[in-house]
């Protein structure tokens, strides 16, 4: 690898971490050729219920080169959301850490968009595109490629040092730079993750029945919840957090440092009773900046109806 390609990398990975960002890998930007038969036998078995736009853009998934021209790495970064201060369970409904306060994708979005300037201003002028949760990019298996974790079989990309509550970012882009390599899998004969799961959404290691998860329930259905998950939701309202509250991995994980990520207030101090009252003006004054927003009041209040039944 050339010197050029190592200068660049290491310049990357120290202003990532300068930024903020928990971990930095990097990675050639190629088809993913072991992703792709797993990707199609997911899809095949409707294991993604009614989010029909995982079946769209399979080729752009699968190959970055089909979302930024001339692309020659990916470049992986996580950011830590965990809280804290997590929120009260006594007498509440549950929410999922992410969604605490203000939306990640805004949040990480302005974040990485400094950051590429001011590598740019060092660099000079490249090709690229930033990722955060949007658009057809495989995330996890980027991330793995780069070595920032190992996929667990809660299909979270675990870290040895942090666990997993965190954001993953990508910025892809046309420069020559050092490739990482993936980690180890230190999930070892654990299934804590599998036995907790309420709905039996982990079907097996590493593969989730997106259609019988909590998070899907609670947040990308949008017809009614299907009577399957009666008894089973344990009171979450958006989102669920089970399968990583358990992993022996996660008890490594430290508050992250971001103040736009401290909780939202009205999440402090609501209880059963007030989430049952609430109107869509409170809703929007509540979720206005939030990840919530994306369930809607209606959906939200259709969780809640749904709890309380």
């Amino acid at each position: 690898m050339n010197s050029k390609a190592e200068k660049y990398s290491q310049l990357i990975k120290s202003k990532a971490k300068r930024f903020g960002f928990q971990d930095c890998g990097i990675s050639k930007a190629d088809f993913l050729e072991e992703d792709a038969p797993h990707l199609e036998q997911w899809l095949k078995n409707n294991f993604h219920g009614e989010m029909k736009y995982m079946e769209n853009y399979f080729d752009k998934r699968l190959d970055p080169r089909l979302l930024v021209e001339g692309a020659k790495s990916v470049i992986s970064l996580s950011y830590n959301y965990f809280p804290e201060e997590k929120l009260s369970v006594l007498e509440n409904f549950k929410i999922s850490k992410y969604a605490y306060a203000e939306d990640y994708h805004e949040v990480i979005k302005e974040i990485l968009r400094e950051l590429v300037s001011e590598l740019q201003e060092e660099i000079g002028d490249f090709q690229f595109r930033i990722f955060v949760d949007s658009a057809p990019v495989l995330e996890r298996s980027w991330a793995r490629k780069s070595g920032i974790g190992w996929v667990g079989k809660n299909a979270n990309l675990i870290t040895k040092q942090s666990g997993s509550f965190y954001f993953l970012a990508e910025i892809i882009c046309d420069l020559d730079l050092a490739e990482d390599h993936e980690t180890t899998d230190h999930c070892g004969t654990c299934k804590k993750c599998i036995e907790a799961c309420p709905t039996d959404a982990i079907v097996y290691d590493k593969i989730i029945d997106g259609s019988k998860c909590i998070s899907y329930a609670t947040i990308e259905l949008k017809n009614d919840i299907p009577d399957y998950f009666k008894n089973k939701m344990e009171d979450w309202m958006f989102g669920c957090d089970i399968c990583q509250d358990v992993c022996p991995w996660n008890r490594f994980s430290v508050p992250n440092l971001q103040s736009r990520f401290r909780p939202n207030e009205y999440l402090k101090s609501f209880k059963k009773s007030e989430w049952k009252e609430l109107t869509q003006e409170l809703f929007s004054e509540i979720f206005r900046k939030s990840p919530v927003k994306r369930t809607k009041f209606a959906g939200l209040k259709r969780n809640i109806d749904f709890l309380n039944e």
